[in-house]
């Protein structure tokens, strides 16, 4: 059996008039994720970690910001055809690791709605998807409310 590490990063500047995507949920507040798809960032970092750990490549290869028939893609079609593609390749899904880096809103209650959503989308147990929350203490663009982070590790196996 081969086993493979990966890890993902992902970082969206937030908005006035956006949504706020976040683990494949919508999520009421005043600021949304400004991107090409639709910003979810904890889902591009998962896709992110996924691909590196197959070494195939990163999310921007596989689903360029260019492409406008990407434009405004809800971020769980991109998560199916990450999977399907790591499939393909022989690749299961042991664990994924992750952290939200926002100041708010505060996610903690709706983080069992996320691992449920995600599971959903990838088959997988929701004991396989770990997902923390975090503050930077008002530190940086994420503690100033300019934007939102994620960070995700994910283990493979072949």
């Amino acid at each position: 059996m081969k086993i493979r590490v990966g890890f993902g990063y992902d970082v969206h500047k937030l908005g006035e008039a956006e949504e706020l995507w976040l683990g494949g949920i919508h999520l009421p507040h005043s600021k949304g994720s400004i991107g090409h798809s639709d910003g979810d960032v904890l889902i591009h970092a998962i896709c992110d970690a996924l691909l590196g750990a197959a070494n195939l490549r990163d999310i921007g290869f596989h689903f360029p910001d260019n492409d406008p028939s990407l434009k405004g893609i809800d971020s769980k079609i991109l998560l199916a055809k990450t999977i399907d593609i790591i499939r393909d390749h022989g690749f299961e899904i042991s664990n994924i690791d992750s952290t939200i880096a926002l100041q708010q809103p505060k996610v903690k209650d709706l983080i069992p709605v996320m691992q449920e959503t995600l599971a959903n989308v990838l088959k997988i147990e929701i004991e396989d998807i770990a997902i923390k929350a975090t503050t930077t203490e008002k530190l940086g663009f994420v503690g100033k409310q300019e934007g939102i982070a994620a960070y995700a590790t994910v283990l493979i196996t072949k």
